[in-house]
């Protein structure tokens, strides 16, 4: 092809894009003003993408500073890979690594699930009852899967009677595959669902309905394929124009959305799915469902009294400035990563936007200086629509496309560039995100 955004940008152009982001990542760390002496309590609850990265900026950034990490977890999952180990592109381990991996020197992690918060003492209490003072306080816990949500459903279920859920990590992530290898071989009906909450990478369901049913043509069986997507309202993606490119390549490849379906139940012994519509309940029946369950902030969260009281009541995301991340009512607490009550903003390349916004709250609180860092909503996401092709989305608050590369890499176009960027570089400036490198 002779279009200008697809193949020019061969493997050395794509390679030096990648240098140059790495330039700027190296630039924008030596510019970093001297520690700032402090004897300030930080405590980080959760050491994901968010709670990781900004202990290891603030390290850089604090000479003195007392900063705990609680999180329970020896694992550090790359979340943005699992898309990839249910299609069968990556083995599951491709997203596993260990938590203390990624720490920094000078940061004390407290292996326990925090069991309250009491923003008024300015306290956490662990689950051994080992309770922590702190000045500032950060919550970047992500969030929980309420798979208890649907009727009939349990995650021993994932990966047989053609039922897949990648979410729930990489062991389900591979049983995934394990059913939907099944479907591509055999074919049927295929029911790619996404719940009625707000959602991490909420692109994520739309790329694992591309990649099977693309993984099904590429073996010759698009003929016994009967894919449906089961929109939660009356949209295929959250900005408008992104939800009618979907809805054309949808009508290219024969995928048929189903708008207003959000999952109840399922009859995993009879392979039928029930779903709430605006016309009442609906049964479906398939050959393979891709269930992906309400979310909402872990139970500490919504226990402490830092959730919106007016909006996101059944799910319970911490009320904040979206600008700023800053509690709304308790100025010496922010929200990071999924749990943030805000528009966007719930991808591991959002996080990277927060965390220097959430960065410079602290220091210059500390330093006694007016914070300039905003946030504006940017959310990215590397929607695979075939194997070896993807479009690069990124947008903000008001769902205005803001492409990283604009005039090389046209946002709404299938390139395989932006396949790239999901399948090789992601991965690398994710891990540069972690060490407080980009």
């Amino acid at each position: 092809m002779t279009n200008s955004l697809n193949a020019p940008i061969g493997r050395r152009g794509f390679l030096g894009l990648a240098a140059g982001g790495a330039a700027l990542v190296v630039s924008t760390q030596e510019t970093n003003a001297a520690a700032i002496p402090t004897n300030a309590k930080i405590i980080i609850i959760g050491a994901g993408a968010g709670g990781t990265a900004l202990a290891n900026r603030l390290v850089d950034r604090l000479d003195g500073a007392e900063i705990t990490l609680i999180d329970p977890r020896p694992q550090h999952l790359y979340q943005p890979g699992l898309s990839l180990v249910a299609a069968g592109l990556k083995p599951a381990n491709y997203v596993v690594s260990k938590t203390t991996d990624w720490l920094p020197t000078g940061v004390s992690l407290i292996t326990e699930k925090a069991a309250a918060i009491d923003p008024d003492k300015k306290t956490v209490t662990t689950e051994s009852g080992q309770i922590l003072a702190y000045d500032f306080l950060v919550v970047a816990p992500g969030l929980v899967l309420d798979h208890d949500a649907i009727d009939g459903f349990s995650l021993d279920m994932v990966g047989t009677n053609g039922i897949g859920s990648l979410y729930a990590g990489p062991e389900y992530a591979a049983k995934t595959w394990q059913a939907a290898s099944k479907y591509t071989e055999e074919g049927g009906i295929g029911l790619f669902t996404r719940p009625a909450t707000e959602m991490k990478c909420a692109g994520a369901p739309l790329k694992h309905t591309f990649l099977i049913d693309d993984i099904a043509r590429r073996a010759g069986n698009a003929g016994k394929m009967d894919v449906h997507y089961m929109a939660n309202n009356n949209s295929l993606f959250g900005v408008p124009i992104v939800s009618e490119k979907v809805r054309m390549l949808f009508g290219d490849r024969g995928i048929t959305p189903n708008y207003s379906h959000v999952l109840k139940s399922i009859d995993a012994g009879a392979k039928r799915a029930t779903f709430t519509t605006e016309n009442g309940e609906v049964e479906r029946d398939y050959d393979y469902l891709h269930v992906i369950p309400p979310q909402r902030a872990p139970e500490v969260i919504r226990q402490s009294g830092l959730s919106w009281a007016d909006k996101w009541t059944d799910q319970g995301w911490v009320e904040c400035d979206k600008t700023t991340l800053r509690h709304l009512r308790y100025p010496d607490i922010w929200a990071l990563g999924d749990v943030a009550g805000v528009p966007k903003g719930k991808t591991a390349a959002s996080v990277k936007w927060q965390v220097v916004v959430v960065e410079d709250q602290i220091v210059s609180t500390i330093a006694g200086a007016d914070p300039t860092e905003t946030y504006n909503g940017y959310t990215s996401c590397p929607m695979i629509t075939r194997v070896g092709r993807a479009m690069l989305i990124e947008f903000d608050y008001d769902n205005n496309l803001t492409p990283s590369f604009p005039g090389i890499i046209a946002p709404l176009e299938e390139l395989w560039i932006s396949w790239l960027m999901k399948e090789v570089a992601l991965k690398a400036t994710y891990n540069a995100m972690l060490r407080g490198k980009a």
